[in-house]
Parts: C-alpha cells; sequence; structure tokens
C-alpha cells in the first residue's frame, strides 16, 4: 500500500501495546505519529486504539486534555481502528464497566468487558472474514470483549462459532476483540489505512 499518499496516522500511546501498531502501520508504508496530546491528535487523519486496559485508557485520556477532541474527531468522521481495549472504547455501551468508566463512542455496539474471563483464558483461533478474503484471520484474544448487542447501521465482519460478534465496522470506525498486530496479521490495518485514503479524498 502506498501509504506515503496518505495523511500522518496515529497510535493512541497513552497505554496498551503502542509498539506492536506503529510496526504494523509503518511496514504498510504509513507516517506513523504516536499520540498522546490534542495537539498530536490534530495532526493526524486516522488514529489506532490499541489493546492495553480500557479503563485505565478512558483515566487517562481525560487526564491528558484527549477525551474531548477525540469525541469531536470521531464525530466529525476521522477512521479509527480500536482492537480489544480500543473496541471497548468505541463502543457506545459497556457491560461490567468499573464504577465511572466513559468510553469515547461512535459504534452502535454494546460489548461486554473481559467476557471470555481473565489473562490465563486467553485463545486463539481462525476466523473466516468474507471481507478480508482468503486466508481465514488467525485471531489471537487476551481478556477480549466481545459484541453484545449491534445496531442497524453497524456490519458484522466476524462472529464466533456460537454467534458471538469479535469484529465490526460501522462508516469509517472499524473494531476487533482480539489483536491483528500480534499475530502477522495486517489486513484489518490496511482496511484501516483505506478508510484514511478515502476521508481525505472526500476532503479534497
Amino acid at each position: 500500500m502506498a501509504g506515503s499518499a496518505l495523511p500522518p496516522v496515529g497510535v493512541f500511546a497513552l497505554q496498551g501495546d503502542v509498539r506492536e501498531h506503529v510496526a504494523v502501520l509503518r511496514e504498510l508504508g504509513a507516517d506513523v505519529r504516536e499520540v498522546r496530546t490534542p495537539d498530536q491528535l490534530a495532526d493526524v487523519g486516522g488514529l489506532v486504539i490499541p489493546g492495553g486496559e480500557s479503563s485505565v485508557m478512558d483515566k487517562l485520556s481525560r487526564l491528558f486534555g484527549l477525551r474531548e477532541p477525540l469525541r469531536a474527531r470521531i464525530a466529525a468522521g476521522m477512521p479509527v481502528y480500536g482492537t480489544c481495549a480500543g473496541m471497548i472504547m468505541l463502543s457506545d455501551r459497556v457491560l461490567d464497566a468499573i464504577d465511572g468508566q466513559l468510553t469515547l463512542g461512535g459504534l452502535d455496539v454494546t460489548v461486554r468487558r473481559n467476557a471470555f474471563g481473565n489473562q490465563l483464558d486467553s485463545f486463539e483461533t481462525d476466523l473466516s472474514i468474507p471481507a478480508l478474503g482468503d486466508p481465514p484471520v488467525h485471531a489471537v484474544f487476551i481478556r477480549a470483549p466481545v459484541v453484545v448487542d449491534a445496531g442497524a447501521d453497524v456490519v458484522v465482519l466476524s462472529a464466533l462459532d456460537d454467534g458471538r460478534i469479535v469484529a465490526v465496522e460501522q462508516g469509517r470506525l472499524l473494531a476487533t476483540a482480539f489483536h491483528p498486530e500480534v499475530a502477522g496479521e495486517t489486513r484489518f490495518h490496511e482496511r484501516f489505512l483505506a478508510h484514511v485514503a478515502a476521508a481525505e479524498n472526500a476532503a479534497s
């Protein structure tokens, strides 16, 4: 992908597996910035919110003054890709949240935190995701959420055999309950960069 033709893209860098996402995006040719401040957010055309601890991300986003600028950019159509905790951050509704926990919103979904249990209940599986073509996606789940309810405008990209939804898309927002960045899987990041390119073209 000719990432050099895109605006810079950011990775939310206050908490989580930042380096892994930065590495994948740079491998795809993107100009990547780590985002910790509103000024850094203003310089990017899209953002990845990594896996980590969603309640800590929420607290830090408020502490560093990022929450409201992020909400405004999402509402204005900035492409965002969230993995695991990033999916929770993008969700409009969260089950099993800690007291006072807020999300950024944007995705008309309800997610359940730690839906598979604790770190010891992490697992890997292969998922068929028609939107990405073949081969199947090798998905790594680490203290992962699941989507328990999705609105009419949400496209379900993948679900487990038991029907639990683990990848969704709504407009230019993309979210997975699993971690492609730790499995050598780049197609979700490529899809995110395609959203960034589309947003840039629409604005020009």
